[in-house]
């Protein structure tokens, strides 16, 4: 009779050696400046090593407090508020798929990489896709959005808050959710990056769905996301016909666990509860005062930059506070920028997508002073080794200013 061991020698494929994370890391560790994932505080980074009963009585009590803070953090009264167990595209997917089938008209604000993303992911569940394309480095008039759900005569509106991959801010959001509602459309939102960094008022702008990364603005841990429905996009939840073809991702599935405290899949625990301390640290601060924090954060860093001598990609208008874009100087590429303040200065920034700039976020952990000086002096430090004539004294003086409210 053969045992479970009696095959062991006859294994083909050989036990790999390999180095540990010791061996991997960098003596120093990164601090991460860029596009996200962002520093995580400390009671996030306790509460990622703890594992619990998902199913248990804590769990309850955990998903309570984490929908009742979330409602909060998006500003809503709706009850359907559901955690998404992967990154904030898991979320964007889970709004997109719920709402949108065979057929389903949609009409997406395309202002860059990750609004376009909302888009193909329409298309791929069969929805007949129009895309309002936006010239990089700006936004579209109310006239052009109004004209294109004349034409269009969308179910469905998506649109970016702030377009991380070339930093542009859609300021007029509140407007855009306005004309889509007036003309019978639900609105998705991408908040990925702006969601407590500024102003979002999902209830009182007409919004019907939210959707968030925990890697962010929340400074949580990545692969733990959140998404907001209104009471109207639950009941064409609820109303469709054909099953998601997303299990994972089919909010009624998820009910059973973020809201009936049943069995959908084995969630995330430690990413629950990592996100649950991230959201009790907003609601600590309060919006109003992390929002001041942000902006005052942002422009003083935008000042810091610009006082370097260096060119920030956005114009003011329409300029994202959350993720600053700067131009990379002639003879660069932005992979030199990022390897070089990495590797000599121990400071992650991002490139972006082909486009000639580097990125600096300024969500959550990220904006505290001391990371923005030696930010700013480590960017300085980088062009002057790399051969760009930058005043870097300027450029710390500039943040100084900005942070001391110009005094």
């Amino acid at each position: 009779m053969p045992t479970p061991l009696s095959n062991v020698a006859s294994t083909v494929v050989p036990c790999p050696v390999v180095e540990s994370l010791d061996a991997i890391l960098p003596e120093e560790p990164l601090l991460m400046m860029g596009a996200g994932p962002v520093p995580i505080p400390a009671a996030v980074a306790k509460a990622n090593t703890i594992v619990i009963n998902h199913l248990g009585a804590t769990m309850v009590k955990v998903i309570g407090q984490v929908k009742t803070m979330a409602r909060y953090v998006f500003q809503t009264n709706s009850k359907w508020v559901l955690g998404v167990a992967g990154p904030g595209s898991a979320a964007m997917e889970m709004a997109i798929s719920n709402l949108a089938w065979e057929g389903t008209r949609v009409l997406s604000v395309k202002n860059g990489f990750f609004s376009g993303r909302m888009a193909e992911m329409g298309r791929r569940v069969g929805a007949r896709v129009s895309e309002l394309d936006v010239a990089d480095r700006s936004v579209a008039t109310l006239d052009e959005i109004a004209e294109a759900i004349r034409r269009e005569r969308p179910e469905i509106v998506t649109v970016v808050q702030g377009e991380t991959s070339n930093t542009v801010w859609n300021y007029q959001l509140k407007d855009i959710a306005a004309l889509a509602k007036a003309a019978g459309a639900l609105v998705i939102v991408d908040a990925v990056c702006t969601l407590s960094t500024m102003p979002l008022a999902m209830d009182a702008w007409g919004i019907d769905a939210v959707i968030t990364g925990g890697q962010k603005g929340l400074s949580s841990i990545p692969g733990v996301s959140l998404i907001a429905f209104s009471d109207a996009a639950w009941a064409r939840v609820k109303g469709r016909t054909a099953p998601n073809a997303h299990w994972c991702l089919d909010a009624s599935l998820a009910e059973n666990f973020w809201h009936n405290a049943g069995y959908h899949y084995t969630a995330p625990v430690s990413g629950v509860l990592a996100l649950h301390e991230a959201l009790r640290l907003v609601c600590a601060e309060t919006l109003e005062k992390r929002f001041a924090r942000h902006l005052k954060c942002s422009v003083a860093l935008q000042e810091g930059v610009t006082a370097l001598g260096l060119q920030l990609y956005a114009p003011l208008a329409c300029r994202l506070n959350s993720v600053v874009g700067i131009e990379v100087p002639a003879g660069l590429s932005p992979g030199d920028v990022c390897a070089h303040i990495s590797r000599q200065h121990q400071v992650e920034i991002s490139g972006s997508f082909g486009l000639p700039i580097v990125r600096i976020g300024q969500m959550g952990e990220q904006c505290r002073e001391h990371n923005l000086f030696r930010t700013v002096h480590a960017l300085g430090r980088t062009m002057v080794d790399l051969g760009v004539k930058v005043d870097l004294p300027a450029g710390v003086a500039a943040l100084e200013r900005g942070l001391s409210g110009g005094k």
